[in-house]
C-alpha cells in the first residue's frame, strides 16, 4: 500500500514534511503540503514525528500473565504481603487453584518471608509470590507440597527459593491454556503499540519459537519480535537450523542466545567482588555459569549462528563474563550490567559488547543499591560511563519487573529520578537524544523502514514527567496503523 504521511514535524522545531511510504519503507521526505495527491494519507496536523521505539529486554508471556496476578509491590514488609493476598482473596480475585502474587521487594522488609506466614492466609490452598525481580519466589506449606519442594531447595529457608529453584516454580505457574495466553500477550502487545513501541526482544524462559508460531498463525502482527533461546533448548534449536536473525514467520525472527550466569541486586545473589552486608551463606551472591561452562557454552551458541547475550549484575559477574568475549575474540550482549568496575566500562566498547540496560531499574533499586552495594552506587547503573567509555547501550524495561514502556526508560535515563526525589547520582544521566538513539533501531529517512511514531509533544523540549507519560498520537508498523489515538483515529480508519 502506497501512503503520505503529511504535516509531520521532525523533533527539534524543523519545518514540516510530508513522508512517501510505499511497501511499508520510506521512499521520499519532502516539504509539507507537497506530496503527491494521489497518495493515500494520514494528515498529522504538525504532530512530531520520529523512528518507532524498541524494547530490547522483556518477558512478554510473563508481563502479559503479571497484569493479572495480585500486585505487591506496595509491600513494605512480609507482614503486609500477606495483608495484601489475604484482601484479594477476601475480594475474589484469585480464583485459579494456586494463588500468584507478584512484583514484591524484600531487600528493605523489617521481617523475613516465611511459609508460616503465608500459611495464615491459607494452609490448605497454594500461595506463590514472585518477586518483583523474579529470581525469588515465597511459597506457603500447600505450595511447598503441591510442587514438591525438596527441603534442601530452599538454601536461605522457610518457603523461599532462588535462582534456578525459583525459575522452576515459575515455569510452573504458566497453566493458562494457549489461546487464553495468546490473547493475553496480543493485549499486551495492542498496550505497547499505545506507547510507541514497535519492536521488542522477547527473552521469555520457555521454548518460545512453537508459542510464536502460533501466534502469527493467529494473526499476530503488533509488533516485530526478537525471541530468545536459552541453553536447556540450544540443541533443539541447533537441530532446527535456527539462528539468530532468522526470519520465522510474520514479524517475528529468532534471537540471541540468553544465558544467566548470575543473581540480582533485590535477591542478594548478583555475583560481586565484595561481600554483601550481613551476607547469608553465599556472601559474594551466586555465579549460576561460571566461565568455564560459559566459554564453551557461547563458543557452540556463536558456531550455530547465535548472537550470544549474557545476563551479568554484579561487578564479579561482569568482569568474568567480559573475560569470556575476550578468549572468544568477538562481541555479542551484556544484559543487565548494573554494577561494573571502573576499568570494564572501556572494556565493553573495546571487545565490541553491547550493555542491555533497563535505567527504570537505577529508580526501583536506588535505596537497596546503597544498602547492599554501600559505596559503589556511583559506578552502578552507570549509563553516561558506558558511553564516555565508547560502549553501545540499548534500553529496555525487562517487564514484567518494569513496566514495558520505553518513555518510562527514557525518562529514568534522563532523569534517574521519580517522583519528585534527588536524582540518584545525576552524573550518570543521558541526554534525550542519547536515550533515544539507544530506544530505536530505524531512522526518519529515505530507505528506512516504516516503523514511526507520531508524538504530540517534542521529547527534545519535555519534562521527565512529561516524557513518562508521552502522549502519543500514531504508531506505524511498515507503514501499516498498529495505534491511533482517538483524535486521529477516525482519518485512520477511513484509510
Amino acid at each position: 500500500m502506497t501512503r503520505a504521511i503529511r504535516n509531520a514535524r521532525p523533533l527539534g522545531g524543523h519545518d514540516p514534511i510530508d513522508l512517501l511510504i510505499d511497501d511499508g519503507i520510506i521512499v521520499g521526505i519532502v516539504p509539507a503540503a507537497t506530496a503527491p495527491a494521489a497518495f493515500d494519507d494520514i494528515d498529522l496536523e504538525g504532530r512530531f514525528i520520529m523512528p518507532g521505539l524498541w524494547d530490547e529486554h522483556v518477558h512478554l508471556t510473563q508481563w502479559a500473565q503479571h497484569r493479572r496476578r495480585i500486585d505487591l509491590s506496595a509491600a513494605e514488609s512480609a507482614a503486609e504481603a500477606v495483608a495484601i493476598v489475604r484482601s484479594a482473596i477476601a475480594r475474589g480475585e484469585a480464583r485459579d487453584a494456586v494463588v500468584v502474587g507478584v512484583g514484591f521487594r524484600d531487600g528493605l522488609w523489617p521481617d523475613a518471608p516465611a511459609a508460616a506466614l503465608l500459611d495464615t492466609v491459607a494452609s490448605d490452598r497454594p500461595i506463590v509470590l514472585v518477586s518483583a525481580d523474579v529470581h525469588c519466589v515465597w511459597l506457603n506449606s500447600a505450595a511447598l507440597v503441591h510442587f514438591a519442594v525438596e527441603p534442601s531447595a530452599g538454601a536461605d529457608g522457610d518457603g523461599v527459593l532462588r535462582e534456578d529453584a525459583a525459575f522452576a516454580i515459575t515455569a510452573r505457574l504458566d497453566s493458562a491454556p494457549d489461546a487464553e495466553l495468546d490473547t493475553w500477550v496480543a493485549e499486551a502487545a495492542a498496550e505497547a503499540a499505545a506507547r510507541g513501541v514497535v519492536g521488542v526482544v522477547d527473552l521469555e524462559m520457555r521454548w518460545n519459537r512453537d508459542d510464536w508460531l502460533r501466534r502469527v498463525a493467529s494473526g499476530f502482527d503488533a509488533l516485530r519480535v526478537e525471541f530468545g533461546v536459552y541453553p536447556q533448548h540450544l540443541d533443539r534449536a541447533i537441530d532446527l537450523g535456527m539462528r539468530s536473525g532468522q526470519h520465522l514467520a510474520g514479524t517475528v525472527s529468532v534471537g540471541p542466545l540468553k544465558v544467566i550466569t548470575d543473581g540480582s541486586l533485590n535477591t542478594r545473589t548478583a555475583y560481586c567482588c565484595d561481600p554483601y552486608p550481613d551476607a547469608p551463606a553465599e556472601a559474594y551472591g551466586r555465579l549460576n555459569v561460571p566461565p568455564c561452562d560459559l566459554h564453551p557454552l557461547l563458543a557452540r551458541g556463536i558456531e550455530a549462528g547465535f548472537e550470544p547475550a549474557v545476563h551479568a549484575i554484579g561487578d564479579g559477574a561482569n568482569r568474568l563474563a567480559l573475560d569470556v568475549f575476550a578468549k572468544l575474540g568477538r562481541g555479542g550482549r551484556i544484559e543487565h550490567a548494573q554494577l561494573v568496575h571502573d576499568g570494564d566500562f572501556a572494556r565493553f566498547a573495546a571487545l565490541g559488547v553491547t550493555a542491555s540496560v533497563q535505567p527504570e531499574h537505577a529508580v526501583d533499586d536506588r535505596d537497596v543499591a546503597e544498602r547492599y552495594w554501600p559505596g559503589r552506587t556511583r559506578r552502578a547503573f552507570a549509563l553516561r560511563s558506558f558511553l564516555d567509555a565508547g560502549a553501545r547501550i540499548v534500553l529496555g524495561s525487562d517487564a514484567p519487573v518494569a513496566p514495558l514502556d520505553p518513555w518510562i526508560a527514557i525518562a529514568a535515563a534522563t532523569s534517574r529520578t521519580r517522583d519528585g526525589r534527588p536524582a540518584f547520582h545525576p552524573e550518570q544521566c543521558l541526554t534525550v537524544v542519547e536515550a533515544l538513539a539507544a530506544s530505536t533501531r530505524s531512522l526518519v529517512a529515505l530507505g528506512e523502514p516504516a516503523d514511526l511514531v507520531a508524538l504530540d509533544v517534542d521529547p527534545l523540549t519535555a519534562s521527565a514527567d512529561e516524557l513518562r507519560t508521552m502522549p502519543v498520537a500514531l504508531t506505524m508498523l511498515g507503514g501499516t496503523v498498529t495505534h491511533a489515538a482517538p483524535a486521529l483515529g477516525a482519518v485512520v480508519a477511513a484509510r
